[in-house]
């Protein structure tokens, strides 16, 4: 099994410090580990297997639960976390779905680019695509947080290899950077951006990374700023919102809404980590939704 970033004290006190009120109560408790179950992904065993899918050349680890046999669901998770925060989810949903997770790029036990400019969202989302690729048939895409951001990105270059997208807690840049120029100085937009002030510190050269990880700092040094076009999305969208969630206001979620042909939303009165907090509410939305597609 590759090492696991979320089982580290430090990355624990990081996200208290950082999060101390979206997570709801348990920041430094970390569930016992369930035994992964091997799945085959193009003849490779997936458990703990490092495989090179990146076009720089990185390798990536992939997991899979459930069976091969139904339909394929891919998690993609968001910073500061790795693989393992799906585990409450995966939990739900193995015993439905062949699910399908992996660690982003320079985290967990997935390698790191040699520089920033690796972690740019064209590099990401094309991981997203080349993971979905490699299970051989169109997927049921998940993403929350940078996860659900990469998601936006990669179902808008590729939308014949997803049959569905969830989103949750992460928006698509494009669609943010829209709504910020077209509202500004709304109510809304001044309260979201109250709520990113993090972002502004994550982007201060060796303060930051004294307490942060520089390969997660590089997600926002990286991609924000860029001028980020709002692209039309022709996949069938779920969009989970938290309602409590300190990071990403319910306003700034519906900036989707007038780039989607298709988008079905449900609220949920929790915070940032809903995936952790009511994975058996977010589980039955996943399940009913792919379904519907």
């Amino acid at each position: 099994m590759c090492p696991r970033q979320d089982s580290n004290l430090r990355t624990r006190l990081r996200r208290a410090v950082l999060y101390p009120l979206s997570y709801g109560g348990p920041l430094l408790n970390v569930e016992k580990p369930t035994a992964w179950r091997g799945v085959v992904l193009h003849g490779l065993p997936s458990i703990g297997v490092e495989e090179t899918i990146t076009a720089d050349g990185l390798r990536l680890a992939v997991y899979g639960d459930g069976d091969p046999g139904k339909p394929t669901l891919v998690l993609v998770h968001g910073f500061p976390d790795t693989a393992r925060v799906w585990d409450p989810l995966v939990r739900q949903l193995a015993d439905r779905f062949h699910v399908v997770r992996y660690d982003v790029r320079g985290v967990g036990g997935s390698q790191a680019p040699a520089d920033e400019a690796g972690f740019r969202i064209e590099q990401l989302a094309d991981d997203v695509l080349r993971v979905a690729e490699a299970t051989g048939e169109r997927v049921h895409l998940v993403g929350h947080d940078w996860g659900a951001v990469q998601g936006w990105r990669a179902v808008s270059e590729r939308p014949e290899l997803f049959a569905s997208f969830t989103a949750i807690s992460g928006p698509d840049l494009g669609h943010a950077g829209h709504w910020y120029r077209k509202n500004f100085p709304s109510r809304a937009t001044v309260t979201q951006l109250a709520r990113s002030w993090y972002m502004a510190f994550f982007r201060i050269p060796k303060l930051a990374d004294l307490w942060f990880d520089s390969n997660g700092l590089a997600l926002y040094r990286q991609n924000l700023g860029r001028g980020h076009e709002p692209r039309r999305i022709t996949t069938r969208v779920l969009q989970i919102v938290p309602t409590r969630d300190r990071y990403v206001t319910p306003a700034l979620a519906a900036s989707a809404r007038e780039w989607c042909g298709d988008l079905t939303e449900r609220r949920a009165p929790a915070g940032h980590w809903v995936i952790q907090t009511h994975p058996e509410v977010v589980a039955s939305w996943i399940t009913e939704f792919v379904a519907e597609s």
